[in-house]
């Protein structure tokens, strides 16, 4: 008997599809609207309160240790003040709301109803009973909270699983391979798929000055060059690490298989590009500059 061997890059492209959707609501209207109703309104506040909230009314410590590249100055401004104004379990009620609100006004109320997205759910659910909550956070806490019922709150919440799950293996390596948050963020975006310098300045709270300042660290360890591009070394580095967290995130699609994998990847892509289309993202969000 033949077992079907999962190709070693198919979980993470399921991964960056259902990624994709998890990311929409962060990006969303609803999301400040929903906030906002419960008293949170600045932007950062809603950022990471939305995120944290299922650990708990945490610290700033906790939080900054859990998202690794954001500026620790940063958390401590919102947390743990944030939950004064609203407690965690009041801010997850309105962050489903919100996503609620974005995947129809997104998707589409025929795409949330159909019968390829509650496979997707399935599917993406599945995949989640490989995983583990061993040294991951961020994961382990949004495991401990409910499935929705509706299918595309259950696909979400899965995809957040996933998401969590694999970024909480992911800030691992980071610390093996010698990377600080910003460090990591700086290579990120030098790689063309992470964010742009003006979006990492606002919403992890990093300035101008500390962006150089990594740079230059990281042109000492002949990771960048005198442009800021990665060089081989650097790109060598980056693709060693995204190898090394598929390594770690491999256990939820090797239990869901190969075709399933492949399945879950075609329904995530294709509700992905239609939200992109539907303009889910900024448009200078991603890039080098």
């Amino acid at each position: 008997m033949t077992t079907a061997v999962l190709e070693p890059r198919a979980g993470r492209r399921c991964h960056n599809a259902l990624n994709t959707l998890h990311a929409t609501h962060y990006f969303s209207p609803d999301l400040g609207r929903e906030l906002g109703a419960v008293g949170v309104t600045d932007p950062r506040a809603v950022n990471l309160a939305v995120r944290s909230a299922a650990l708990g009314p945490v610290g700033a410590g906790t939080v900054a240790a859990a998202f690794y590249n954001y500026k620790y100055e940063l958390v401590a401004r919102h947390v743990p003040a944030v939950w004064q104004t609203a407690s965690p379990q009041r801010v997850l009620a309105a962050r489903a709301r919100a996503v609620d609100a974005t995947l129809r006004r997104l998707l589409g109320e025929q795409a949330l109803t159909s019968a390829e997205m509650a496979e997707a759910a399935r599917l993406a659910l599945r995949a989640c009973e490989a995983c583990t909550r061993g040294a991951r956070p961020l994961y382990a806490a949004h495991a401990d909270l409910p499935v929705p019922d509706e299918p595309h709150l259950a696909f979400w919440h899965a995809a957040t699983l996933l998401r969590e799950h694999r970024g909480d293996g992911h800030l691992t390596v980071l610390v093996s391979a010698g990377l600080d948050g910003l460090e990591a963020l700086v290579t990120h975006t030098a790689t063309g798929k992470g964010m742009t310098p003006k979006w990492v300045f606002g919403t992890r709270g990093w300035t101008e000055q500390e962006w150089d300042a990594a740079v230059a660290r990281l042109r000492d360890r002949g990771l960048l060059d005198g442009d800021a591009e990665l060089t081989e070394k650097g790109a060598a580095l980056r693709e060693e690490i995204e190898q090394e967290t598929d390594r770690l995130d491999r256990a939820p699609y090797e239990h869901l298989g190969p075709d399933g994998v492949a399945r879950l990847t075609e329904l995530a892509s294709t509700f992905a590009r239609v939200a992109l289309t539907a303009g889910a993202f900024p448009a200078d969000l991603l890039g080098k500059r």
